[in-house]
């Protein structure tokens, strides 16, 4: 028990202080924003109290807000995220279930599970996020661009660090 609270705090630290130092600085053209801190809500075992996944998420995007100068933005896009994890994780559900106590990964659910669960949780995430941002219908296409782009870079990283964390 302590051993996972330590690893998943490691793993949020390290993924924030990335997203804050370096991926907060990346923007193409407006386009194109990576947001891998979201991995912090789609690692959490399966088990893991909803609750909890709220939490951890409202004070994740928090801390993002707060160092992007964002106010409640990636807050609200992160809690989102959290409560819809349940729902997603319900409808691609495996044949056996979920073992109790494993993370949701690559490794334990293979690629293209992890994929489409991926996807639709940073789909849900880029989507409130970037229509929080603009407030308005009026750029409905160009937010559409955005929340596509933006998603396929962020899936991306998510990837390579999934592929990384199961190398190891």
């Amino acid at each position: 028990m302590i051993n996972s609270i330590l690893k998943y705090g490691l793993i949020s630290v390290l993924l924030i202080l990335l997203q804050v130092l370096v991926l907060n600085n990346i923007q193409f053209s407006g386009y194109v924003n990576p947001y891998v801190y979201i991995i912090i809500i789609l690692i959490l075992p399966s088990l893991t109290p909803s609750w909890l996944i709220l939490i951890i998420g409202f004070v994740a995007g928090l801390i993002i807000d707060l160092s992007a100068g964002s106010p409640g933005m990636h807050a609200s896009a992160t809690l989102l995220a959290g409560f819809a994890r349940p729902f997603v994780l319900r409808l691609i559900a495996p044949r056996d279930g979920y073992d109790p106590g494993s993370s949701l990964s690559m490794a334990s659910y293979g690629f293209r599970w992890f994929l489409i669960y991926a996807t639709a949780i940073v789909l849900i995430h880029h989507s409130a996020l970037f229509f929080i941002e603009v407030f308005r219908f009026t750029d409905f296409f160009r937010t559409i661009l955005r929340i596509l782009l933006s998603s396929i870079f962020t899936l991306g990283f998510v990837l390579l660090i999934e592929y990384y964390r199961k190398e190891r």
